[in-house]
């Protein structure tokens, strides 16, 4: 019996949606001062193991006095749409070749960039009702800084004003495409300023560095999306025979 960690054999890839679908925030509003130099007054984060789309996340974002956290719902929501949110297509994700020009995103891309930190997240392989889950977090274990956009829309039920964002997928790395043929475009921290602000911000959008991520296998709990997301043990090592 053994945990496996970096290393370790990924069973064959499940062509599954874009992801990612899932992914954690267990993160100190001061560990992100220091990362993005936040403005604000600090506050409590609630630690997150198991987040799904359409839930409500954190958002770094550029304010009229710098680098702000917001909370925002995860499926960006352009602001020209009218329908029902239930009619809104999967928006948790913008692929990287498209976003530019893509007209839920279009707009997003070029003016309102955002990074979603995420302390890691979760991508599945094996076939269906058998699917193991995996962990994929910082071998360092600081925050990943998810490219992401921003928007904000009127609630087509309430018409108050509300932000809403995604995270931006390109390509797997050779690494991670043992597991997924896709990953989120996660940026160096030095590199958060020219992406929100930078007048090129497609030359960021690529695979990440090979030791960029570390992976474990995890419990099956984590594939339950009705039950809360406040339970650590979802990213704790899973023993599996081997």
């Amino acid at each position: 019996m053994k945990a496996q960690g970096r290393g370790a054999s990924a069973l064959a890839p499940v062509m599954l949606p874009p992801m990612c679908g899932r992914f954690t925030q267990h993160l100190s509003w001061e560990e992100l001062h220091r990362l993005a130099d936040l403005i604000g007054q600090p506050r409590n984060l609630a630690p997150r193991y198991n987040i799904a789309p359409m839930t409500q996340v954190e958002v770094i974002r550029l304010g009229p006095q710098g680098k702000e956290l917001a909370p925002m719902r995860w499926g960006l929501v352009p602001l020209w749409w009218k329908d029902p949110l239930n009619k809104l297509p999967a928006t948790f994700n913008a692929r990287a070749e498209t976003v530019s020009t893509k007209p839920m995103f279009r707009s997003a891309f070029k003016s309102r960039r955002c990074i979603i930190p995420a302390s890691g997240f979760y991508e599945w392989t094996g076939s269906k009702g058998a699917k193991t889950p995996h962990y994929f977090s910082a071998p360092d274990s600081r925050p990943l800084a998810f490219a992401g956009l921003w928007e904000s829309f009127a609630d087509p039920q309430t018409r108050e004003m509300k932000d809403s964002a995604t995270i931006i997928v390109g390509p797997a790395n050779e690494w991670m495409s043992r597991f997924h043929d896709r990953m989120p475009v996660i940026l160096d921290w030095g590199d958060i300023g020219l992406w929100m602000a930078g007048g090129d911000p497609g030359a960021l959008l690529h695979p990440s560095p090979e030791d960029a991520l570390q992976e474990w296998i995890v419990s099956a709990g984590v594939n339950k999306s009705d039950v809360g997301d406040d339970d650590p043990t979802l990213i704790e090592r899973a023993i599996v025979a081997g």
